[in-house]
Parts: C-alpha cells; sequence; structure tokens
C-alpha cells in the first residue's frame, strides 16, 4: 500500500498541493519520479513561489528524515541536480 502525501513528513499543506497539481499524489509516485524532477516539475507550474525548501523537503522525506537533517553536500548535489548555481531566493527585499 503507497501512502498519500498527507501521511508524510516534511509537507505541508500548500507543497502537497503544488505536488497534486503537478500530478504527483502519493509515495510511490514521488519515489518514482525522485525529488529532483518532482521539484523542477512543480518549479515549472508554479515558478518563483517555489524554492530550495521544497526540494530539500521532497529528498528528506524519499530518504525518511527531517529536511533540516540534510547535510550540507546533500544540499549541493540537489542544487547542481536541479539546476547547476545555488539559486538565490525570489522574495522581494524589503525597502529600509
Amino acid at each position: 500500500m503507497t501512502r498519500r502525501m498527507a501521511a508524510l513528513r516534511n509537507l505541508g499543506p500548500v507543497s502537497r498541493r503544488w505536488l497534486a497539481e503537478a500530478g504527483i499524489e502519493t509515495e510511490a509516485e514521488l519515489r518514482a519520479l525522485g525529488a529532483v524532477a518532482a521539484w523542477q516539475r512543480v518549479k515549472f507550474m508554479f515558478g518563483r513561489q517555489v524554492s530550495l525548501n521544497l526540494l530539500y523537503a521532497l529528498e528528506a522525506t524519499i530518504a525518511g528524515c527531517d529536511w533540516r537533517a540534510l547535510p550540507p553536500e546533500t544540499k549541493a548535489r540537489l542544487q547542481a541536480e536541479a539546476g547547476g548555481a545555488p539559486l538565490r531566493s525570489t522574495r522581494p527585499r524589503r525597502r529600509r
């Protein structure tokens, strides 16, 4: 039996909605696609709203750990696989 996204750790309601809209609704579908491909699909659909935190959360969900526990080497590998150089935040800067 495959678990639905709501049963998985690291994924909040917005992330689960994005994944569902991208056609990824179960743990098995996420595992088959892999964290990077799933993140790229969501990033393509929702653009600037999607940060690297989702990529880390997807990888950690597959690995069965908390996303904040991913080692820096894993995060660097994920960034490289996701498209090269580390991505910067797309949040607008606050004016002072």
